[in-house]
């Protein structure tokens, strides 16, 4: 995770390599031109010196000052990139986007991430972890290849609820013997509250305490992802298990069993 406090702006910052260089480059040629000026007034003029050392010397002074005014101009260039990129990522302000990593937001009860299995395993453990590196929940998770969903209510191991805040998810295989082990991928979820940069590059606040690389987003969701996910999630009934539908199917079907059996025996004493 990188740590950039108070994200709730765009900030620049700009190289001063450039600007070292130049004054550097600066003052060595007026040390040069010094030192040429002082040799020329005392030069015999009988026997003058050959100057052609002292022309490929500026022409290198000259190819290097070029090379600086470059490198100063892909600066501006570079600072002008990073402009735009950090005005663009303020339109995610308030989206819910999906980022590689393993360090997801807590927001009012609710964390989400994936993770992804490069082939199958004999088990996977989910474990959810602090800052401080202390577990906080965890559960068994599916073992087949492919990508799967993680929903976590921000409640420990005790049932209590946790703060809002920032923690880790680490998903834990075990693969057959002499098989090569697994390859995990996580993902998380989170809403963008904020945009800043550094030299490095540009980054995107998700909640309250997780930062994230903008070039790490993978997808960007609405608004209401995250009540989506509460109020239109389907529960699939446990194996063995019935739904309510098909409960309330299986009682209709008796009733209409049951109708049926009636008119039959109504039919073969004449009563129909």
């Amino acid at each position: 995770m990188t740590d950039i406090n108070a994200i709730n702006g765009y900030t620049q910052t700009s190289s001063s390599s450039t600007t070292q260089a130049s004054n550097q480059l600066s003052a060595d040629m007026n040390t040069f031109l010094t030192l040429l000026t002082t040799q020329l007034k005392y030069q015999d003029p009988l026997d003058p010196m050959d100057t052609a050392d002292f022309t490929n010397q500026l022409v290198q002074y000259s190819s290097v000052e070029q090379a600086i005014q470059t490198n100063s101009k892909l600066d501006s260039l570079l600072s002008l990139n990073m402009s735009n990129l950090g005005a663009q990522a303020v339109s995610y302000i308030g989206k819910v986007v999906q980022c590689l990593g393993d360090v997801m937001p807590l927001e009012n009860g609710i964390a989400k991430a994936t993770y992804t299995l490069d082939k199958n395993v004999e088990s996977a453990v989910i474990t959810v972890k602090d800052l401080e590196g202390n577990i906080v929940y965890s559960q068994q998770g599916k073992i087949t290849a492919g990508t799967h969903d993680f929903e976590w209510n921000g409640k420990d191991l005790d049932g209590n609820q946790l703060e809002d805040g920032a923690y880790q998810i680490e998903v834990t295989t075990k693969v057959g013997s002499g098989e090569t082990s697994a390859t995990v991928t996580t993902t998380v979820f989170g809403r963008v509250t904020g945009v800043a940069s550094d030299s490095d590059g540009v980054y995107i606040g998700l909640g309250d305490a997780v930062t994230a690389n903008l070039s790490d987003i993978l997808t960007v969701r609405n608004e209401d992802y995250f009540d989506k996910g509460q109020a239109g999630e389907e529960t699939k009934p446990e194996e063995g298990e019935t739904s309510d539908e098909d409960s309330s199917v299986e009682e209709v079907a008796k009733v209409l069993s049951s109708v049926a059996g009636a008119a039959a025996s109504a039919a073969t004493f004449g009563l129909l």
